[in-house]
């Protein structure tokens, strides 16, 4: 069993700022489109919260990079494409395994902190370039940027169940309380069993908690067959099914 922690949506770089909690919920704002998008901000009913993060430099006009996608209730879409895909790949993140999407996020009192706002569990990969025109032209009628235009030779499709967060628990916190940003509190398995692109011992603090990588959109642990590691996992998805 692998378990991603990817990251997404707007942060201080891609959009200029934090996403919102509005009303005890985690509302994960799309970064802005590079090209290939048919989705505005408007068209999700962002347009206040992107125009607050980004302070007035982005309107709900703008066209967005809708992805990761919840087309409908219990389904997510992801496209993942350049060196973030065949990170993936070189991994072995494969069917059965769980993407665990985390973000930039900041509370009613402005304090900015990481957390999973949403998850999904695979169980299609579909490259694009060997997709069908039927299937294709399924995703291009969601909005999904991939399937509109490729990012990249290798631009993925993976899809399977999966939701958002309905609230902001601690559970689902990553950055410690009164740390820096980068300061995480994540299981013991994740240090046991590696987790990718954090392989450096000083990463690793005595307290349990981690110095987590600046950037990279993908952080793979495999946990195997950890009693562990799917027992808290099955945590964080129960946290993200609780409503307020």
């Amino acid at each position: 069993m692998k378990i991603v922690l990817s990251r997404k949506g707007f942060d201080s770089s891609s959009g200029g700022g934090p996403s919102p909690i509005v009303d005890g919920v985690p509302v994960s704002l799309p970064i802005p489109s590079g090209g290939h998008s048919s989705t505005t901000w408007d068209d999700l009913g962002l347009a206040d919260h992107v125009a607050n993060a980004s302070r007035g430099k982005l309107s709900g006009a703008e066209h967005c990079h809708h992805d990761p996608m919840f087309p409908d209730c219990g389904t997510a879409i992801l496209g993942q494409c350049a060196a973030a895909q065949s990170h993936l790949e070189n991994q072995g993140v494969g069917s059965g395994d769980t993407f665990l999407f985390f973000g930039l996020f900041a509370g009613p009192d402005g304090k900015r902190h990481h957390r999973i706002f949403g998850w999904m569990q695979i169980e299609r990969i579909e490259p694009i370039e060997q997709m069908d025109a039927v299937r294709r032209n399924e995703l291009v009628a969601l909005g999904f940027p991939h399937a509109i235009g490729m990012h990249a030779k290798n631009d993925t499709a993976w899809s399977g169940p999966g939701g958002l967060a309905q609230s902001a628990p601690d559970d689902l916190r990553l950055t410690v309380p009164g740390g820096p940003l980068s300061r995480w509190r994540v299981p013991s398995f994740m240090r046991e069993c590696g987790l990718s692109y954090h392989g450096k011992p000083e990463r690793w603090h005595e307290d349990g908690t981690l110095a987590a990588a600046a950037r990279g959109q993908e952080f793979v642990c495999d946990a195997g067959d950890r009693a562990d590691a799917r027992e808290w996992l099955e945590s964080v998805l129960a946290a993200c099914r609780s409503a307020v």
